[in-house]
């Protein structure tokens, strides 16, 4: 579905670079046409400065966006939502960043998740970037408790795993 969405503006590539920037950071658009994130209007020209653009270009893409029925939806109900592994040291919790060998097969997740779970570690945190929108997709987790031996080496065991990053 994400390459739908960036084929969409394949035209355009400024156009492009604006959808891939909205998608990656939860970003949606307002019924007027403007960039929002969370019910929170954002001025275009902040969004242009962050992609080296220009802020009619992210004007006439939200509007673009509302012309194309499924986009619209898609961008009308956007939520980002806080990721928690920039300040987890702060809290006192310990982020797992995992590199697969092949983000687009499945159970990844599960797998980790598996073993955390048969050492009765508490997940706070768990999400995953997409591979289609991420040149290097990976899954972060976000634990409360410190890690026992062995764990770390367990997810590395994995054969989808390519690299573990504590």
């Amino acid at each position: 579905m994400w390459s739908d969405i960036i084929s969409e503006f394949a035209d355009l590539p400024s156009q492009s670079r604006v959808v891939r920037f909205l998608l990656e950071n939860g970003f949606g658009v307002t019924a007027d046409g403007r960039i929002s994130c969370n019910g929170i209007e954002m001025p275009a020209t902040a969004v242009a400065k962050a992609i080296g653009s220009d802020r009619r270009v992210v004007d006439s893409t939200a509007h673009r966006i509302l012309e194309l029925p499924l986009l619209k939806d898609i961008f009308l109900n956007m939520r980002a939502t806080p990721d928690l592994s920039r300040v987890a040291e702060s809290l006192g919790y310990t982020v797992i960043t995992v590199l697969p060998k092949n983000a687009s097969e499945r159970g990844i997740v599960g797998a980790a998740v598996r073993v955390l779970s048969d050492h009765n570690l508490s997940i706070r945190q768990i999400f995953v970037t997409d591979p289609q929108l991420s040149e290097e997709p990976k899954l972060v987790i976000i634990l409360e408790d410190q890690l026992p031996n062995g764990v770390i080496e367990k997810i590395r065991a994995l054969p989808q795993v390519k690299q573990v990053i504590i």
